[in-house]
C-alpha cells in the first residue's frame, strides 16, 4: 500500500513541476516575443501556437552543439506554416531577421535560442494535449 502510495505522490509531483515549469515557460516566452520583436509580425502572442513550427537559421539547435553559429549563415527565426487547401502545402514565414549571425551579439543570439526552445517546450504541451483528446475517442469506441 504504501509504494502504490509514494508512487501516486512521486506521480503528483511531476505532474505539478512540469505545471510549474510550463507556466514560467509561457511567461519567458511571452517576454522574448516582444523583445526579439516577433510581435511586429504575429499581432498576439496566443497566434504563435497556430504554426506547426518554429525554426531558426544561423544557429544550431542540435542538443550537442545548442548555440553553435553557422558561419556566413544569416540569423532568422522562421515558422511553418500550413495550409491544407493550398497548392504548396507548407510555407517558410520569417518572424524575425537579425542579419549575418557573426555581427549578432551573443546575448542576443542566446535568446533567439531560447526563444526557439521555449516555444517547443509550449508546442510540446498543445501536441500532447492534442493526442491526449484523440486516444479519448478510441477508448470511447472500444470500451
Amino acid at each position: 500500500m504504501s509504494s502504490a502510495l509514494d508512487r501516486l505522490k512521486n506521480l503528483t509531483n511531476k505532474i505539478s513541476s512540469y505545471e510549474l515549469a510550463r507556466k514560467e515557460n509561457i511567461k519567458r516566452l511571452e517576454e522574448l516575443y516582444k523583445k526579439l520583436g516577433v510581435d511586429a509580425k504575429v499581432e498576439k502572442f496566443v497566434e504563435l501556437f497556430y504554426f506547426k513550427a518554429i525554426n531558426l537559421s544561423g544557429i544550431s539547435l542540435q542538443e550537442e552543439n545548442l548555440g553553435e553559429i553557422k558561419e556566413g549563415k544569416y540569423l532568422q527565426i522562421l515558422a511553418i506554416s500550413y495550409d491544407k487547401k493550398a497548392t504548396v502545402k507548407s510555407k517558410n514565414v520569417s518572424l524575425a531577421y537579425f542579419g549575418r549571425v557573426e555581427s549578432v551579439n551573443e546575448e542576443l543570439r542566446e535568446m533567439v535560442v531560447e526563444f526557439v526552445i521555449r516555444y517547443r517546450f509550449e508546442k510540446s504541451f498543445i501536441n500532447l494535449e492534442h493526442y491526449h483528446l484523440m486516444l479519448g475517442k478510441f477508448s470511447k469506441q472500444n470500451g
